[in-house]
C-alpha cells in the first residue's frame, strides 16, 4: 500500500514537473518603457498562443543598457530601445538575428520608417515599434501670433512662461538643425555655435529645463509654450481643452525610432517572433495608435482599424533627422550641456 502510495506521488511530481516545464516555456519576458503595450493587445496575445506575458518597465535607454550588460543573461525575450541604442547593441553583439520567415508582418512596415531606420538596413536585427518626434505644445488662450519653429523660445516677451526638456540630446540637437547642421555633427564648431544658441537666445527666457514635470505644468498654465511629446500633454489635459492647445512639429525636427530585438541568449526566441509579428498586425498595431494618439508611421494599413484622430502626422516627420549614436564623440556632447544646465 505504502508503495503504491510511493509511485502515486512520485507520478504526480512527475506530472507537476512537465506541466511546471510547459508553462514555463510559454511565458514571454518583456523589458519594456513603461505602459508602451496596451494591455488589451497584451491579453489578446496571451489568449491566442495560450501563453503569459510578464513585462518589467525602464524609464530610460541608459536604465535599460546598464541592466543588460550587468546581466546579459537576465532572462528577458524582447527589448523595446531607441535607435541608437539598437545601433550600440548590435556593435556589442547583444542581439539575435531574426528569422524575418516567421515575422510575415514585416510587409506593413512604411517605407519612411524602412529608410530612416539606415543603422539596421532589411531589418535584420530590430523591427521598428514606432517612429515620432518631440515637438512644441502652445496654450492658443494665451498666445496667438507665433512661428511654428523653435525660435519661438528666443522670443523675450515670453520670458518665465516657457520651457524646454532637460535632455541634450533633444535641446542641442534641435538647435543644431535650426543652424542648418546634423544634429549628429562630429564637429566641435558646429556644437559650439549649438551653444551660443541655446545658452544666449533660447536658455535666457526659459523658466527651467523641465524632464518630467512639463506636461503637467504646462496643463495648469505654469507656462505657455513647452517642448515635449504629444501624448505627455494630451494625458494630462482633458479632452475637452483640447482645442486649447496648438501641438506642431517644425519642420527641422529630431526622430526617435523604437524598435523591438531579441537579446542573445534568450530562452524564448520563437514565442518572441510571435510577438513581434503580433504586434505589426495592422488590427492591434491600431490599439497602440489609439492609445496615445500617435500617427501610423511605421504601419501602412494599421489606419484602416484606428478610432482616433492622431495628435500629428507622419508628414511631419519626413523631413527629420534620427538621433544616432555618437561613439566616441558623446563626451563632447556632455561638456556642452553641462555647460548650460550648470552655469549662469
Amino acid at each position: 500500500m505504502k508503495r503504491i502510495a510511493f509511485f502515486s506521488i512520485v507520478l504526480a511530481l512527475c506530472f507537476f514537473s512537465v506541466s511546471c516545464s510547459k508553462n514555463k516555456d510559454n511565458v514571454l519576458y518583456v523589458y519594456n518603457w513603461s505602459y508602451y503595450t496596451p494591455e488589451e493587445v497584451v491579453e489578446a496575445f496571451e489568449e491566442k498562443y495560450d501563453c503569459k506575458v510578464i513585462m518589467d518597465y525602464y524609464a530610460s535607454n541608459e536604465e535599460m543598457f546598464a541592466k543588460l550588460m550587468v546581466a546579459p543573461s537576465s532572462g528577458y525575450d524582447i527589448v523595446i530601445p531607441s535607435a541608437d541604442y539598437v545601433s550600440i547593441m548590435i556593435k556589442l553583439d547583444m542581439i539575435s538575428k531574426l528569422d524575418k520567415s516567421k515575422i510575415p508582418n514585416l510587409k506593413y512596415l512604411t517605407d519612411i520608417v524602412k529608410e530612416k531606420a539606415d543603422y539596421d538596413p532589411g531589418q535584420d536585427y530590430s523591427v521598428p515599434y514606432f517612429m515620432g518626434s518631440m515637438g512644441i505644445a502652445v496654450n492658443k488662450t494665451k498666445l496667438t501670433d507665433y512661428e511654428k519653429d523653435w525660435s519661438i523660445f528666443s522670443r523675450q516677451d515670453l520670458k518665465g512662461k516657457m520651457c524646454m526638456m532637460d535632455d541634450m540630446r533633444e535641446v542641442l540637437g534641435v538647435a543644431l538643425l535650426t543652424l542648418g547642421y546634423s544634429c549628429n555633427t562630429h564637429s566641435e564648431e558646429e556644437l559650439e555655435e549649438a551653444y551660443e544658441l541655446v545658452e544666449n537666445s533660447w536658455k535666457p527666457n526659459l523658466t527651467k529645463f523641465d524632464a518630467e514635470g512639463f506636461a503637467k505644468s504646462f496643463s495648469t498654465g505654469e507656462y505657455i509654450v513647452a517642448q515635449g511629446y504629444a501624448e505627455s500633454f494630451f494625458e494630462e489635459i482633458p479632452e475637452s481643452r483640447w482645442d486649447e492647445v496648438d501641438f506642431f512639429i517644425p519642420e527641422k525636427c529630431t526622430l526617435y525610432i523604437d524598435s523591438m530585438v531579441v537579446p542573445k541568449g534568450a530562452r524564448h526566441y520563437d514565442l518572441a517572433l510571435k510577438f513581434i509579428d503580433f504586434m505589426l498586425e495592422p488590427e492591434n498595431y491600431a490599439k497602440f495608435l489609439d492609445r496615445f494618439g500617435f500617427p501610423s508611421s511605421t504601419n501602412t494599413e494599421a489606419d484602416n482599424y484606428r478610432t482616433t484622430t492622431p495628435h500629428y502626422s507622419t508628414e511631419d516627420l519626413k523631413n527629420g533627422e534620427l538621433k544616432e549614436d555618437l561613439g566616441e564623440y558623446l563626451d563632447m556632447y556632455n561638456k556642452v550641456w553641462e555647460k548650460i544646465r550648470y552655469t549662469n
